[in-house]
């Protein structure tokens, strides 16, 4: 596969970048097409120490800056075994990057979060799967592609096992949701799902531009406020607020919302916190479950 061909479709940055770099298909390949095109950057690499070749990775990593003739960067993080695991490696891999990296998410990454996110009710943010907190310059590459760049280099990329681990309900989405979605409907849904993406996110400008000049911790406001505005900035400020910033669900956002209108005193919301209301004001804090015994 000539790379040539499959810039056309890539966004990366100017200037000097910083391309994190797993050691999969996906981000080995952005860094063989940021060399493609002519792009300066920094490898970066994040050792989780969760898997027992993960040093091997970091070398291999390495290994591909050298041929491309680019600098490395190696962090090495302590992520504890136990719940949200997938999601607490996330926030600490991001916490070890930089805050401008490029990582190698494609398309069938960002359908996949779009089905994730819509059938855990994350509301229209989860299902518009921006994907903006980072830059994702080959999101409208396939894995397929970024497999076929690895091979035509020659390249064996590194296999993470959680990806196909299906402990994970994101891998479920992936392995056996999205082909049964094929399947029924005879045609490959990851287009698809990212112009619905693309559709629901230019709904979204709107309605988070509203939600700005609302106070979510303003009950009163709140109550007066569209439905769609009051709960885009309850969800954004919980989600500053929650820890790994966690979004809260639609289910979450709908009994505080019924905080806010006076119907319920205090509400339970996703990640172990409550949402209380007095003097006309939303507070939030951490469930005390020992004084609940």
């Amino acid at each position: 596969m000539e790379l040539a061909a499959l810039l056309d479709r890539c966004d990366f940055p100017d200037g000097l970048i910083a391309l994190g770099v797993s050691g999969g298909a996906d981000s080995t390949a952005m860094a063989m097409l940021a060399r493609a095109a002519g792009r300066e950057f920094t490898i970066w690499h994040v050792d989780h120490g969760l898997r027992p070749t993960s040093s091997m990775d970091a070398a291999l990593v390495n290994a591909l800056a050298s041929r491309l003739d680019v600098a490395f960067e190696l962090r090495q993080v302590s992520v504890e075994p136990g719940a949200n695991m997938e999601a607490r490696a996330r926030a600490a891999r991001y916490q070890s990057l930089p805050d401008d990296v490029c990582v190698g998410h494609t398309a069938d990454d960002r359908a996949e979060t779009v089905l994730f996110n819509l059938l855990r009710g994350a509301g229209p943010a989860g299902v518009a799967a921006p994907m903006a907190m980072v830059k994702r310059p080959i999101l409208r590459l396939r894995r397929a592609e970024t497999e076929a760049v690895c091979a035509d280099a020659g390249i064996a990329p590194v296999v993470d096992e959680h990806n196909s681990d299906p402990s994970f309900t994101r891998v479920r989405v992936r392995t056996e949701l999205l082909p049964l979605i094929a399947d029924l409907f005879d045609r490959d849904p990851v287009p698809l799902l990212n112009r619905h993406a693309d559709l629901v996110g230019d709904a979204l400008e709107v309605i988070q531009d509203r939600a700005t000049h609302l106070d979510p911790t303003d009950a009163r406001a709140l109550a007066a406020a569209p439905k769609a505005i009051a709960s885009e900035a309850l969800r954004t400020w919980l989600r500053g607020e929650l820890p790994d910033s966690t979004s809260p669900d639609a289910a979450s956002i709908t009994r505080v919302l019924r905080v806010a209108d006076g119907t319920n005193i205090a509400t339970e919301i996703e990640g172990g916190h409550r949402v209380s209301r007095s003097g006309g004001r939303l507070s939030l804090d951490p469930v005390d479950r020992d004084n609940q015994r």
